[in-house]
């Protein structure tokens, strides 16, 4: 392309050049939104301009699924194929799609109008079938969330209008979720006529030692709620102690897993939640920069993000002497470009370096070696909206719902066949039939539930009166993860949704250990074959073999979960697997 020009290209890495190799992925989105692919006279660009090398720029634009260097349509449709969308019929739609474009899956038409790919899953399992559109006119781009898709409305994919999320939000508590569910981001005078920001006003604009913020948290018996489950307070208290600066503070909004959409709705509902909750965290342990890692998946929530960021600047919690406590923080927004592994942490923290999202041997742990090298708290969306209600309201108030090992309140994502799908806010201890109640009751005659998510378990009818807590479900051998709780009912083929499982974390594994990168393939390829009803014998031993290879072998949790469900479905459905 010796024609091609560069000019609106340089004048948009002007405000990357500073930050260097740190600044590559924000440089690629900004080039691809301008060009519409990467082709390669504007990756050399990049490269020359932020001072990394060309073949490390390659790897990158390689790395996420987001990114091409090769010329797509003026219009990208994604269509997701996970489970959730696949129920609501979306193989159909991919077909149906690729019918009226007149070209094939992943392709792009003869007249450079339109590209159609298979998607991994959007986030949107409560909405399907669900579509990203992205359009490029002229030098930029605009992505588009598309939801409840079906055949009758395709043409909406070709004219761009897309439909907003209906998200509907239940449960009988409204510690975090008060201002969601309302079709639009709430605004930082709706939080703060809510409550909001109270913490902040007490405890950092009356300059309390961040050590009792820590003290409180800690108190309150709050875990990660990404799926790992750690201490909060204790992965604070570890940062805070290290001498080393600077120090900085991550929010982990790379929701990828399927079936998962609580922080979507967190951050399309009610952001301010969030960020304060980041602001008492990066405040407490000696912070003074956020980096709100965000799905590329998720351009509703980016955009709401981004405007309660500013909103909170204006208002003076973030910037130079927030509320005259002396304490300075900066937030950054930074937006993925689709890979599953960047919700490890410390693979986001190689993305946001500017590399391939490899996750790091540990130990070292993020809390003295984390992004930069420099020790790091990172915590998951669902974690920090619960901080400002802890930090206001007292640990003790906190732990009035829940149990005395699962405190306080829990989301969970209720999809596929039940009468109303969607997020829902209730106390940990709950039981699994109560929760299928509040929505609605099975559409059907129940099957099975995912538990947890692709990297789940199933259930069944008997663990219906399961207690949903970490304690009671970890006796009852199933997965709390990310809070998927994902219906089936007795007209489900359960071979094709392993399969749809399989296929994601075949398609998601980042390459880096061979356990999963072999693993996922092997079990996939096995998959296919029971599904296509051409089973070898032993297959049943081979994917007994896979999977607890992957999970005894591998370097991160991707791989160590990836034959979870499998596993799970053996167990549960035997008669499935049998040649």
């Amino acid at each position: 392309m010796p024609d091609l020009d560069l000019s609106p290209l340089r004048t948009a890495l002007k405000e990357f050049i500073p930050q260097g190799r740190a600044a590559l992925l924000p440089a690629l989105h900004a080039a691809q939104n301008i060009y519409g692919h990467l082709p390669e006279p504007v990756a050399a660009e990049v490269a020359a301009t932020l001072k990394v090398p060309l073949a490390d720029v390659h790897g990158v634009i390689e790395f996420y699924s987001m990114f091409y260097r090769e010329p797509v349509g003026k219009t990208v449709a994604r269509i997701c194929a996970d489970p959730a969308c696949a129920m609501r019929g979306a193989d159909s739609i991919i077909k149906a799609a690729c019918r009226k474009a007149k070209v094939m899956e992943g392709d792009t038409s003869a007249d450079g109008s339109i590209t159609i790919e298979r998607s991994t899953c959007l986030g949107l399992c409560n909405e399907g079938v669900a579509v990203n559109v992205t359009q490029h006119v002229g030098f930029s781009s605009r992505t588009i969330s598309f939801t409840r898709m079906t055949n009758e409305s395709l043409d909406d994919i070709f004219n761009g209008h897309g439909r907003e999320a209906d998200d509907y939000v239940g449960g009988d508590l409204r510690l975090v979720t008060r201002l969601c569910g309302r079709r639009h981001a709430a605004t930082l005078i709706d939080y703060e006529a809510n409550g909001g920001m109270q913490a902040v006003k007490l405890l950092i604009g009356k300059k309390v030692e961040g050590a009792k913020l820590i003290e409180e948290v800690k108190r309150s018996g709050l875990v990660g709620m990404g799926g790992a489950a750690f201490p909060t307070g204790v992965k604070w208290e570890g940062c805070a102690r290290e001498a080393a600066s600077p120090k900085y503070f991550v929010i982990n909004a790379d929701e990828s897993e399927p079936g998962t959409f609580k922080d979507r709705i967190l951050m399309e509902g009610d952001p301010n939640r969030i960020i304060e909750g980041a602001i008492l965290g990066a405040y407490a342990i000696g912070a003074s920069k956020i980096y709100f890692y965000i799905r590329g998946e998720y351009p509703t929530a980016i955009t709401c993000v981004k405007n309660a960021i500013e909103e909170c600047k204006k208002a003076g919690y973030i910037g130079n002497d927030i509320l005259g406590s002396g304490f300075d923080l900066e937030i950054e927004v930074r937006s993925g470009a689709g890979a599953y592994i960047c919700g490890e942490e410390t693979a986001l923290f190689e993305s946001i370096e500017g590399k391939r999202g490899f996750p790091r041997i540990k130990p070292p742990y993020p809390t003295t070696h984390g992004l930069f090298g420099m020790p790091t708290v990172i915590n998951n969306v669902e974690t920090l909206a619960k901080i400002p209600f802890i930090l206001s309201q007292g640990a003790a108030e906190f732990r009035k719902n829940g149990t005395e090992k699962s405190p306080g309140s829990k989301l969970f994502c209720v999809s596929g066949d039940v009468k109303q799908a969607g997020l829902y806010e209730v106390p940990f201890g709950i039981t699994l039939r109560e929760l299928l109640t509040m929505a609605g009751g099975v559409d059907g005659n129940l099957k099975s539930i995912l538990f947890g998510g692709a990297a789940g378990t199933f259930a069944t009818e008997k663990d219906l009166d399961v207690k949903l807590t970490f304690e009671d479900l970890r006796a009852a051998k199933l997965t709390l993860g990310s809070g998927v709780v994902m219906v089936f009912n007795e007209s489900r083929d359960m071979k094709d949704v392993v399969l749809r499982l399989s296929r994601f974390f075949a398609h998601e594994s980042c390459g880096k250990c061979y356990p999963c990168q072999l693993g996922t393939q092997r079990q996939y390829e096995i998959m296919q074959r029971y599904v296509e009803g051409k089973p070898l014998k032993g297959d049943m031993d081979r994917l007994h073999d896979v999977g607890w290879t992957m999970t005894d072998a591998s370097l991160c949790g991707l791989g160590q979960t990836a034959g979870s469900a499998v596993l799970s479905a053996m167990k549960v459905f035997p008669e499935m697997f049998e040649v």
